[in-house]
């Protein structure tokens, strides 16, 4: 684990929040031609290090991750592809990073995240939109062993960091599992999530630390989850 003093990541600015409100006003490419530098140097900047910093750590967790610092591997476009979008506004209003392991359905496996706009920051563990295949054959390796599932998720209630969220059936799947899984079992898909208001310590390195604890917090249920079997 690097220490502090060999990290590159010394925080966001003030800037980096006020580019991101700014640009939700001025959703148009003159605006933001006349302010990319302010982009660069503020948002993509500082998500490089933060990357690279947190790099070492995901490699621990998982070393099949995608960990290059760079723009369509771990970090987001701040184009928006609106070619299937009623909203036509060309740019995001909110960055992030992902590790997750490279593959052409990205929706279906899990991913770690950190997600920054310009009011509130969060950051966790879980499918984008896992569809329902890939749910039920979760489900069913669920049934198969739950003993292995509730040991993936004994952290959960020990912690007060994340919360399980994603959409849950309306109608609940009847099953036999025991009331601890049920949560999990009834979703379409889940993520675990810390939700935050920006704070200062965005504004600090030690947001490092805070996200590798976070995540070595939810790597159990992380590797569950990539098991043989589970992911396409």
């Amino acid at each position: 684990m690097s220490s502090p003093t060999d990290r590159f990541f010394n925080g966001f600015t003030r800037s980096a929040l006020r580019f991101l409100s700014q640009i939700r006003s001025h959703n148009d490419r003159t605006w933001f031609d006349a302010h990319r530098s302010d982009y660069e140097r503020h948002l993509l900047a500082p998500l490089r290090d933060l990357v690279t910093d947190l790099a070492p750590s995901m490699a621990d967790i998982d070393p099949l991750f995608e960990l290059r610092p760079a723009v369509g591997k771990t970090i987001s476009k701040i184009f928006r592809d609106t070619r299937f979008s009623r909203d036509k506004s060309p740019f995001r209003s909110t960055m992030w990073i992902t590790f997750k392991r490279p593959a052409k359905h990205w929706l279906e496996i899990p991913a770690y995240f950190f997600e920054l706009s310009s009011e509130t920051y969060r950051f966790g563990m879980g499918f984008y939109a896992a569809g329902p295949g890939t749910m039920d054959e979760l489900r069913a390796r669920m049934e198969k062993d739950p003993r292995a599932f509730l040991q993936a998720i004994a952290f959960y209630p020990e912690q007060s960091i994340f919360h399980l969220e994603g959409e849950t059936y309306r109608r609940p799947i009847p099953n036999q599992m025991a009331p601890e899984i049920q949560p999990w079992y009834q979703k379409k898909s889940f993520y675990l999530v810390s939700n935050r208001l920006a704070d200062d310590l965005l504004l600090r390195r030690e947001l490092v630390d805070e996200l590798m604890d976070g995540y070595r917090v939810l790597a159990p249920i992380y590797r569950y989850l990539v098991a043989s079997g589970t992911t396409r």
